[in-house]
């Protein structure tokens, strides 16, 4: 099949879980045999990208805007894709169901995976949280098929729209070998220190993972990987309340990522909106010890692997002493959370029920277009 992952900001990944989805994904899909293509927003590409050559990307231009951006970029996308030889469609992001039925005007079928409830996200304020509304509405007409990763979402979309939809997690592969001095040049010793993933938005606690850690003081320093592309302002206030031991490190992927990820001796996972979290399987995956907010999304992740807190003040701050202080306690919770992250969490898996979602989908709109000849 030729198929295309579109809503993104592209590859390689740049930003954050959509991103490592669809690098993830057209990997996987073309080593499976498809004629693989990701758009991807020109900002985020540069002529020196190391990428999967078998994937081609198709790079438009998009405008630097928090609500601009992806509405403008995969509307393109949308319109170029339509004029393609694509087989079929991937997209993401509830907020591109305005434009998923563009696509399927000229024959070709859209699987949206829709991630989780979007319009929660603190960063938008009343307007953009109506039209996120809105926009879930309507992903339940536009798209062929909706895609939900996790079991809260699918029962969501059930309760509240009748809507059946295809559940598919997300995948977390750790590379068998690393090179870097990420750990020289923050100064870090092995297993000895807390390390939090995230874009710094409010609504994945950043703001509370320092103060906890403030109120806390524990011997190990506090590692913060992540930033936020519109909104640096927000970032340089973290860094103005962050005591002493908290280490900004700014985004960092492949390689460095991993070396931080295998040699964290906690990580602490804020995250309160979203569906399954690539962060956090991620650190599963490496058999790290994980701290995790306690939301129904996370606790299906996570399960019994990892130790819930809450946003009750003071709870976080001591489960990190606790959990720094129990060595035995974090091997054990490193082990189990590997073997369930090899068992649920494979991009393997994810890309096998893809391809099937996408032959599904091709088969649906044939068997259509016939049952219409016939009539």
């Amino acid at each position: 099949m030729k198929i295309s992952i579109v809503g993104s900001r592209g590859i390689p990944n740049r930003y954050g879980g959509f991103e490592a989805f669809a690098e993830h994904l057209s990997k996987r899909l073309a080593d499976r045999g498809h004629d693989v293509r990701v758009y991807c927003r020109k900002p985020f590409t540069t002529p020196a990208d190391i990428f999967d050559q078998r994937v081609r990307r198709v790079i438009l231009p998009s405008v630097r805007s928090k609500h601009l951006d992806t509405a403008f970029h995969t509307f393109l996308s949308a319109l170029h894709v339509s004029f393609s030889d694509s087989d079929a469609v991937v997209m993401v992001n509830v907020a591109n169901s305005i434009w998923a039925w563009i696509p399927r005007l000229f024959g070709k079928p859209v699987a949206l995976n829709v991630d989780g409830l979007d319009r929660k996200r603190k960063k938008w304020g009343p307007l953009a949280r109506a039209v996120l509304r809105a926009c879930e509405w309507i992903s339940v007409v536009t798209p062929t098929r909706i895609v939900t990763d996790s079991e809260t979402a699918r029962q969501y979309y059930l309760d509240r729209y009748s809507k059946p939809t295809t559940m598919i997690g997300y995948g977390a592969e750790v590379p068998d070998s690393l090179s870097g001095d990420e750990l020289d040049r923050y100064k870090l010793t092995p297993g000895a220190y807390f390390l939090y993933v995230s874009r710094l938005e409010k609504e994945n606690n950043p703001e509370l993972v320092i103060r906890e850690y403030n109120t806390a003081r524990p011997a190990w320093p506090l590692v913060i990987v992540g930033g936020n592309a519109y909104d640096e302002s927000y970032v340089k206030y973290l860094e103005s309340v962050a005591g002493p031991g908290v280490i900004f490190c700014g985004p960092i992927y492949g390689h460095g990522y991993w070396i931080l990820q295998r040699n964290a001796g906690v990580f602490i996972f804020g995250c309160e909106v979203g569906g399954i979290h690539p962060a956090l399987i991620e650190a599963m995956a490496a058999a790290r010890p994980v701290l995790y907010l306690d939301t129904p999304a996370n606790r299906e992740t996570a399960a019994d692997c990892a130790v819930a807190f809450t946003l009750t003040p003071g709870d976080l701050a001591a489960r990190m002493v606790g959990l720094a202080q129990a060595a035995s306690s974090r091997t054990e919770l490193g082990e189990r959370a590997a073997a369930r992250a090899r068992l649920l969490y494979g991009w393997d898996k994810v890309a096998a029920q893809y391809q099937s979602l996408c032959l599904e989908m091709l088969h649906q709109d044939q068997s259509i277009a016939i049952e219409k000849d016939r009539a």
